[in-house]
Formats: C-alpha cells, structure tokens, sequence
C-alpha cells in the first residue's frame, strides 16, 4: 500500500495586518509563549500584557506599515512561494507540502486539521529556523505536539530540530553571497537574532554556555547551541566565500533588554562607523526568508544608524527566499525522511 507524507513548514508568523489592532493580537500571543520569555506566568503576564503590547503596539504597526508589501507580509508571503515550490517537487499523491506560523495565521492547529483530513502515514515538521533555539524551533515542536497529542490516530512524526549544518541550505547561503562582491566592503557582518543569554545557558548541566568555548568550534556538548551553531554557521560560509577572520565579526540583533548575548550588531555597526569604514555588508543567515529583522532593522535601521557615525552604507545581502538552492535544500532535507516502500 502506498504511503503518503505530510510536510509541515513552520515559520514565526506575523500579524494579519499593519493595523495595531491586529499587531496587538500579534504581539500578545507571541510574546506570552513562556518559551520566548521565559519568566514566571504571573511576571510574564504582568510585563507582556501590562507594559509591552500596550506601549510598544503602536509603535510597531508603524514599522509594519513600512514592510508591508501589496502581497501581505513577505514572511508569508515567501513561505507561500516556497510551499508552491517545494510542492512541484514531489507527486502530490505521496507528498502534500503544508504552511503555517507559530502565531497567528495560517495557523499550526489549523493546518494540522487540514492534515489530519489526509490520514497521512507520516508527518515531517519542519521549524523554518536554521539553528535550533527553544524559543523558535522548541517552541514549534511543542505547539504542534501539544495539537496533535490530542488525536485518536497519532502517525509517525519526524522533526528537523535544526539544519545549519546541511550542506544544501549552506550551498543556498554561498550562492546569495557570491552574488555579492564582499571585498568591496570595508568589513562583513554575520548579525544573527539575538537570545537572552539565561535561555543559552539553560543548555548546559554547569547552566553557562561559556564554560563550552562555543564561539570556536562545535561539539557532542554545544551541538544544540544557538550560540555554538550561529558562529559554526559562520565559520563554514566565511571559509566557503574567502572572507578572513579579520574581515567578519559574529554579531546579534533585536534585543529586548539587558543580558542578551554579545556583541550586539547596533554597537558593532555604530563602532565601525566610528572608526571610518564607510561600506558594510551584512549577512542575516537565521532567516530564510526577508522579514521585519532582516529589511526593516538592517536595511533601514542599521544603514541609517551607520551613516550618523560616519558610514556610508549598510548593505543586507538578501535572504534565502525562493533560491533554486534553497528549494533544493528542502527537497534534499524531505527526500531523506520519507517513508520507505
């Protein structure tokens, strides 16, 4: 008997529309997962429902207004071409490719029902996150494991925990970077989402990533790291694209707060305005697809933040997108776990 396969991409989600009231919605159920702050229920409520969404929603539906495109959120909007993509590569009979987003729409409950209509023999989820962190490809595995726990026939579920290391989606990131002439530059980011330092920690037995030397090489200890993967992630592009140690620094973006992981990609930009490079080419290699961090914050943020410390340009290589590379990436990663006979 034929059996068939379900494909679950999952990307972080975005609100349905710039209006604050949907960024509202957006913004509270995203940042009440205790897995993306992970405080005590009664702190979290009280900091996220109390002072962050109400104060900051506003101010974000603005940003969201500047990205929004005439197809939506491109977040979306790419994860759709990418399904479409993916999707051609397979014998729909065997192989159906489903969206969703952790928060908001499409979302996982609703695609796992449409899922669930097919009574497929296997499903393979895959968190649209490169390295694993608990609060983006943990937080997915347990949104959906937390639905489909409450079905009568529960099929086989394979789950890709992370893909930094595979040779198709690093073969995606060379090719966006050859398009790039990165000797042009004075200097290379590779600017990463950042983390708390207190979720990274959580990791180790000694509770300090630290102690792990994770920013030179990657073990059985850190292979779970974010931080371990982000600079293994590096290494391998930097070596892969001839760009020397002296010319990249490892950096992270979008810090809520104080005891994020170091360095900070704003510092490091306004620090290199400072002492008089004048072109700067950043990398974004967590997101697969351009989104608010990497179009808004680096492309517009971060070139104007450079350019009142004395730059004159910040570059943002583009994001994966719907790179044949990367399509092919996806394929290779689904190919490999589809049931046999």
């Amino acid at each position: 008997m034929k059996k068939t396969t379900a494909v679950l991409l999952v990307n972080l989600g975005s609100p349905d529309s710039p209006q604050p009231g949907d960024v509202y919605r957006y913004l509270t159920e995203f940042l009440n997962d205790p897995r993306v702050i992970d405080l005590p229920w009664l702190g979290r409520k009280l900091l996220v429902n109390g002072i962050i969404v109400p104060f900051r929603h506003r101010k974000s539906a603005k940003v969201y207004e500047e990205l929004w495109t005439e197809s939506g959120s491109p977040l979306i909007s790419w994860g759709r071409i990418v399904k479409d993509k993916l999707s051609m590569k397979f014998n729909p009979a065997d192989v159906r490719v489903f969206l969703a987003m952790r928060y908001q729409n499409p979302s996982i409950r609703s695609v796992l029902k449409e899922i669930s209509g097919m009574n497929p023999d296997k499903i393979i989820v895959i968190p649209m996150f490169p390295q694993y962190a608990s609060a983006s490809s943990g937080s997915v595995v347990e949104e959906v494991f937390r639905v489909i726990s409450k079905w009568q026939a529960i099929p086989e579920i394979n789950v890709v925990s992370q893909f930094h290391d595979h040779q198709g989606y690093l073969n995606a990131l060379i090719a966006t970077g050859k398009d790039q002439q990165h000797e042009d530059y004075d200097h290379v980011l590779f600017s990463f989402h950042g983390l708390p330092e207190r979720q990274v920690d959580k990791l180790y037995e000694d509770n300090k990533c630290s102690n792990h030397a994770c920013e030179l090489e990657m073990n059985h200890d850190n292979k779970f790291c974010y931080k371990a993967t982000c600079y293994a992630t590096t290494r391998a592009l930097a070596t892969a694209l001839g760009i020397s140690e002296d010319r990249y620094t490892v950096c992270f973006q979008s810090r809520l707060g104080s005891g994020w992981i170091e360095p900070f990609s704003d510092e490091v930009i306004e620090d290199l305005g400072k002492k008089g490079a004048k072109k700067l080419l950043v990398f974004s290699p967590a997101f697969v697809a351009d989104c608010l961090e990497t179009t808004i914050e680096i492309g517009v943020e971060y070139d104007e933040l450079f350019k009142k410390h004395g730059g004159e340009k910040v570059k943002l290589v583009p994001s994966l997108n719907d790179r044949p590379e990367w399509i092919s990436a996806l394929k290779d990663i689904v190919t490999t776990r589809l049931p046999q006979g």
